[in-house]
């Protein structure tokens, strides 16, 4: 997966990804024409699928609204890289698919840095300084969820006693 890091500091809440004037709107490619309309209104015109939202510490603070990582997906952002992440955020995005990675080194990315992220081996190269860094890789089994789309599918495959 390689595409630009749109970079955002500490404490992104869930208001800022979607405004809960939207929270009405349930269709993911809806949303992303919303998103982060408040802080960077620019985003959504200029996201294209495969980008990254790259951000500090507690990212998707806020309240427990699915409606952020849906936005996020809907506008086609391959996974988001932070310092941490709230704790209900977290459960969301893999619930719907949406791949997140806990790097402590995000800060050396930029905005607009071209990166790339080895999902399985937990590695994300930033091309625009040629360097690594190491995440924290997906569990198995929450990787296998990311990789069928979501919880829903997940749950799916395994009461059909289809393999992910």
């Amino acid at each position: 997966m390689a595409g630009r890091a749109w970079k955002f500091e500490d404490d992104i809440d869930t208001d800022a990804i979607i405004p809960g004037r939207y929270l009405v709107i349930n269709d993911p490619r809806e949303l992303a024409a919303h998103l982060f309309e408040g802080v960077r209104p620019e985003m959504a015109k200029e996201v294209h699928s495969g980008d990254y939202v790259v951000a500090g510490e507690n990212f998707g603070c806020g309240s427990s609204r699915e409606h952020a990582p849906l936005a996020l997906k809907g506008a086609g952002v391959s996974a988001v890289v932070a310092k941490s992440f709230a704790r209900i955020f977290f459960r969301n995005a893999i619930n719907i698919g949406l791949p997140l990675f806990i790097c402590s080194e995000v800060d050396r990315v930029s905005d607009g840095s071209s990166i790339e992220i080895d999902m399985a081996r937990g590695v994300i190269h930033n091309t625009s300084r040629d360097e690594s860094y190491k995440t924290t890789p997906l569990p198995d089994f929450l990787r296998e969820i990311v990789d069928v789309g979501g919880l829903v599918e997940y749950t799916r495959r395994q009461v059909a006693g289809v393999k992910a």
